[in-house]
């Protein structure tokens, strides 16, 4: 299996009594089949999964699959914050059918040296490619270049590295990797030319620009800059609106998202941002601009 191109991370939605909403975890996947996505991400940040329990998670992760139906590679995120936790859930992931899984940090933040104990701990129990979730800036914690390096050199299965980061961070994460591990950028897909230009093997956005992140990479990749230019600008004022924070891309990106996949808007769940009326007026604007996902 190639561990590259672009995977988009489904968003939870949920009904006015708190449920999650299997409709729309379905419509996002197809819609993102649809669009020439590589794979489908879940339960990573953009699917909210700290607000989460273990069975809404459990619940996305076979719905998730179900849906798929082997199409493409699924992702699962793995995000219980401790080992005993941390390896019951990557294992039931695995069994379920996902391809590969991503790593988050445990909780509270640990130093580099208890970090690769941490991740190699729950490495070692599945057999599946693995990625960290490397995203200071949003977690508050992550692992040096050469620390990366060294949990690889321990577990050679971690061989990808999910970062969080500015184009240029990950171009320098990207040199002195040196090739050793897969490196994707998230970040809806903000400055997703200059993430190409550094060399991402792939990219972790949300669904609500998919269409257009497929056809930025795919015309990138075969050399039509010109195209893959006006696609990014087409695609930007979106990214850069929602793009001001976990809270506001939770809050936003999902809403462009709904409208744009012809859904009805989920409901909060605390924590969140509170919408405006202002924020609600161009998160519909901007989805009238980029237009409806595909069917």
């Amino acid at each position: 299996m190639e561990i590259a191109g672009t995977y988009p991370m489904l968003y939870a939605f949920f009904d006015d009594a708190g449920a999650l909403r299997r409709d729309a975890l379905s419509r996002q996947i197809e819609a993102s089949i649809v669009a020439g996505a590589s794979g489908i991400g879940v339960l990573g940040l953009g699917t909210e999964v700290q607000k989460l329990g273990r069975a809404e998670r459990r619940a996305l992760v076979e719905w998730t699959i179900a849906d798929v139906a082997g199409r493409v590679p699924v992702v699962v995120t793995v995000a219980d914050g401790n080992v005993i936790d941390m390896v019951e859930s990557a294992r039931f992931a695995v069994d379920a059918g996902a391809s590969w899984l991503i790593l988050q940090p445990p909780r509270p933040p640990a130093s580099g040296t208890h970090l690769i104990e941490f991740f190699g701990a729950i490495a070692q129990s599945v057999e599946c490619p693995i990625g960290i979730q490397n995203a200071p800036e949003f977690l508050g914690l992550g692992l040096s270049p050469a620390d990366l390096l060294r949990l690889n050199a321990a577990h050679p299965n971690v061989s990808v590295v999910k970062a969080e980061s500015t184009a240029l961070t990950v171009a320098g994460i990207i040199a002195e990797l040196g090739g050793r591990m897969k490196v994707f950028n998230g970040r809806a897909g903000f400055e997703l030319l200059d993430n190409l230009r550094a060399g991402v093997d792939g990219m972790i956005p949300g669904t609500e620009t998919i269409d257009l992140q497929v056809g930025i990479e795919r015309a990138f990749r075969a050399g039509d800059d010109a195209t893959a230019e006006a696609l990014y600008r087409k695609l930007l004022p979106a990214i850069a609106f929602a793009m001001q924070g976990l809270g506001t891309f939770l809050l936003y990106g999902k809403l462009i998202a709904a409208h744009r996949l012809g859904l009805t808007p989920s409901a909060n769940r605390i924590p969140s941002d509170t919408a405006t009326p202002t924020g609600l007026a161009w998160a519909e604007r901007y989805a009238a601009e980029l237009g409806p996902l595909p069917a």
